[in-house]
């Protein structure tokens, strides 16, 4: 029998949406995301009208709570044309509450932008940039696969800033096939001078179901020398005044990603679009909901707003919310308090004091004051933390 479980209250936290716009000019051979090459025309007012039905379709599990923040992935959600984002938001807004000052983010390549578009995004309500910009060695991009060079990057970014754009992230990877330490430093270089209010710095990774796990690419750094690209890049992001505040995200003061910082809380998020995943707090009936749509894009155009756009639903178990909330909260450089983790998953803290003592006795984590925080080392050592809080084993159980 499964071990059953001392019980709180499950408080809904905020609430983010995402929206999934699938297309790509060219599918990256590193790209693990439900992205798209585009064919011809594409259709972008008809997806539109899916977005909508399949907005209005998941309304219920949403009713008065309020979005404090939204966020177009992809795919290039830039691809897009403002209009088609302007009437999305306008739809939006006039079906869900939209807090004050919400934020509103639009991924978005360089070799798509185009003088004029920024202003538009703009003026739709789009008030938060994110560049994928990758590296700034076209070597490197090129070994990449990347569509843009340095120039359309840096073109890209101040014609952004020229429309009034001063919140924007920039994402770099390193440990890219024939980079080197000094490559890896000239990156963060050329991204300081334009002087991004967040950075995401992250290691390239071969990804189950990418061309480059299947042939991976010649030159990649060995796991020393990605090691010490991560260290060296950490302490220039630190000195040029960017803070890490989770695993690969560095921000200046005040400029965290309110979206992404809702994931690792374990917020709640309402998944539209093709592919999307949404997970959902039900309060009435105390559980916890992940729900995906469909992933191709013509079958979600063809189903979305009926039953038939769901790839499935799922609640979570009670077994399986702390590895879930660590899985995100984990990731965090401030941790989480004792009283998050309880209104998150509606356990009490008892029901992970092993796991929290045996992590404590490794180094790996620090527990003060009511708050969980990871150590230097814990964060070296993230997925084994992570894993502890894995199976109805862990913890002291007890009765409902």
């Amino acid at each position: 029998m499964g071990r059953s479980y001392n019980r709180r209250m499950l408080i809904p936290p905020p609430l983010s949406l995402y929206v999934h716009l699938p297309w790509c000019v060219r599918k990256c051979p590193y790209c693990d995301f439900n992205s798209h090459e585009g064919k011809g025309v594409l259709p972008f007012a008809d997806y539109v009208d899916a977005l909508i039905r399949d907005l209005e379709q998941d309304l219920p599990l949403v009713w008065g709570r309020s979005v404090h923040s939204v966020f177009f992935g992809g795919g290039t959600p830039s691809l897009f044309p403002p209009d088609q984002i302007d009437r999305f938001l306008q739809a939006a807004s006039s079906r869900l509450r939209f807090a004050p000052n919400l934020e509103i983010t639009l991924e978005t390549n360089p070799g798509t932008a185009e003088h004029g578009r920024f202003d538009q995004y703009r003026a739709a309500g789009v008030n938060r940039i994110s560049f994928g910009i990758q590296s700034f060695d076209d070597g490197c991009l090129q070994r990449l696969g990347r569509i843009h060079d340095s120039a359309q990057a840096e073109r890209a970014v101040k014609l952004a800033q020229d429309a009034g754009f001063d919140n924007f992230n920039l994402d770099l990877m390193y440990a890219l096939p024939g980079q080197d330490l000094a490559m890896a430093e000239a990156d963060l270089q050329r991204a300081f001078a334009l002087q991004p209010a967040h950075m995401s710095h992250y290691q390239l990774t071969l990804e189950p179901n990418t061309v480059f796990h299947a042939r991976p690419p010649q030159g990649l750094p060995d796991e020393d020398g990605a090691w010490d690209m991560q260290e060296h890049c950490q302490a220039l992001l630190a000195d040029a005044g960017y803070a890490q505040y989770e695993v690969s995200a560095y921000a200046r003061p005040g400029r965290q990603c309110a979206h992404n910082l809702n994931y690792w809380r374990f917020g709640d998020y309402l998944g539209i679009g093709a592919g999307a995943h949404g997970k959902l707090t039900l309060g009435a009936e105390q559980s916890i909901l992940r729900r995906w749509k469909t992933r191709h894009p013509t079958a979600y155009l063809a189903a979305a707003g009926t039953p038939a756009s769901l790839g499935g639903d799922e609640r979570i178990s009670p077994q399986r919310r702390p590895f879930e909330f660590m899985l995100n909260a984990l990731r965090l450089n401030a941790g989480f308090s004792l009283a998050d983790f309880e209104a998150g998953t509606g356990l009490a803290v008892a029901n992970i004091a092993g796991p929290l003592a045996a992590a404590a006795a490794r180094n790996w984590l620090s527990l003060a004051a009511g708050r969980v925080v990871p150590t230097e080392l814990g964060r070296r050592f993230t997925n084994d933390v992570v894993g502890l809080f894995l199976g109805p084993e862990q913890g002291t159980g007890g009765r409902e």
